[in-house]
């Protein structure tokens, strides 16, 4: 790996950081871009080849774990979707039901009595979205890299 790479890869980070900070508030490819001191078009392929999946993906992957979250807390799924950022309860469903495998409202009438015996690291980790599927625009859904 070169100056450049890891140069490349610091800002990166910076704006996986920033989403994983901001995931809530209206973030776009242009926005992490800047972030990343980076192109849209070429912030968006370093991206998905440093990390395995788009910026989009992962900012969704966020929104969906924090959601994950607030509903085992007992909140309505109207409340989560929005807590977290979305902004349409239809795709904010879609999304959730494609990565966890079960729909929003299953997945908060279930028992998480484990999961809330964990440590809130522990937790986040075993909760964590990972299923391997086709998104909706053809892209592997996976985890993201630590």
């Amino acid at each position: 790996m070169d100056a450049q790479d890891l140069a490349n890869l610091a800002h990166l980070r910076r704006a996986r950081d920033l989403i994983d900070r901001e995931y809530a508030r209206p973030l776009d490819v242009p926005t992490m871009a800047r972030h990343a001191l980076m192109s849209p078009a070429y912030f968006s392929r370093r991206f998905r080849a440093a990390y395995g999946e788009t910026p989009y993906s992962y900012l969704m992957t966020r929104r969906i774990e924090r959601a994950m979250a607030l509903l085992r807390a007992g909140s309505s799924v109207t409340d989560a979707c929005m807590e977290v950022g979305c902004t349409s309860l239809g795709s904010f469903s879609s999304r959730f039901t494609e990565l966890v495998g079960e729909t929003p409202s299953a997945y908060r009438a279930r028992e998480h009595e484990a999961v809330a015996a964990m440590p809130a690291c522990v937790a986040k980790l075993t909760t964590r979205p990972t299923r391997e599927l086709p998104s909706r625009n053809g892209e592997a859904v996976r985890d993201p890299a630590p």
